[in-house]
């Protein structure tokens, strides 16, 4: 299979020097196109810190990062912004919408900053809701759907350009266990249909659901496996 991302000896130190804090301690990690992994820790573990370095929101102390072929670990902040907008599909805990549009409103403007016309951002708008299963609330505004509703909304938002890589951290997190059952089968679903999922969580339930379980601790990656027998 092919390599979408490549880690290679990345290591992230907060305060250099005697009080300094490894938060990613020499991580080698692999993850190739159309996998669906969870990457599990504790807080602290430094699985945020890794998350924020797969989704180009920080960049390594030492090491490099491929992405799609790429090395992104060196980038200015104009090029992480740029890949983070073309490359990776963000699914966060808390939803973040806004809460004076609508859903399909919302879905529509992450795409109206890579330049898709009207007509466009409409279409692929109005069929990632559809996926999703919000085909009759697209024009509901948040306050006017429940949690799970809500996390539907971002998941189609994160999906409607269809970037390689979707990046969910904790999406679960603030969601009952029909909500979060929900939100788990559309992210099979995305696997299914070939997208590639990276789940952050710290819940081993969660974690067992995806096809690859990655944990860390203390920043370093302790346990790599395939999970045979996911809960679907």
């Amino acid at each position: 299979m092919e390599n979408l991302i490549r880690v290679q000896d990345m290591c992230k130190i907060y305060n250099p020097g005697e009080n300094e804090v490894r938060a990613l301690d020499h991580v080698n990690l692999e993850i190739n196109r159309g996998e669906f992994v969870a990457i599990i820790g504790h807080s602290g573990s430094g699985k945020s810190t890794l998350m924020n370095m797969l989704g180009c929101l920080d960049v390594p102390t030492s090491g490099t990062y491929y992405l799609n072929g790429r090395d992104v670990s060196t980038m200015k902040d104009n090029q992480l912004s740029e890949i983070r907008n073309q490359e990776i599909g963000f699914i966060f805990q808390g939803f973040n919408l806004i809460a004076n549009l609508n859903a399909i409103e919302n879905v529509e403007l992450p795409l109206i900053y890579r330049g898709i016309g009207k007509g466009e951002r409409h279409r692929l708008a109005k069929e990632a809701l559809t996926k999703v299963g919000l085909a009759k609330r697209m024009d509901h505004k948040p306050s006017e759907m429940s949690g799970g509703q809500q996390q539907r909304v971002a998941i189609a938002r994160a999906i409607a350009a269809e970037p390689p890589v979707i990046l969910a951290d904790e999406p679960t997190g603030n969601l009952d266990s029909a909500s979060t059952q929900e939100i788990m089968e559309i992210l099979k679903g995305l696997h299914d249909s070939g997208r590639s999922v990276i789940l952050i969580t710290h819940d081993n339930d969660i974690a067992e659901q995806a096809k690859r379980v990655v944990r860390i601790l203390d920043g370093r990656i302790v346990e790599d496996y395939y999970n045979e027998n996911e809960k679907f």
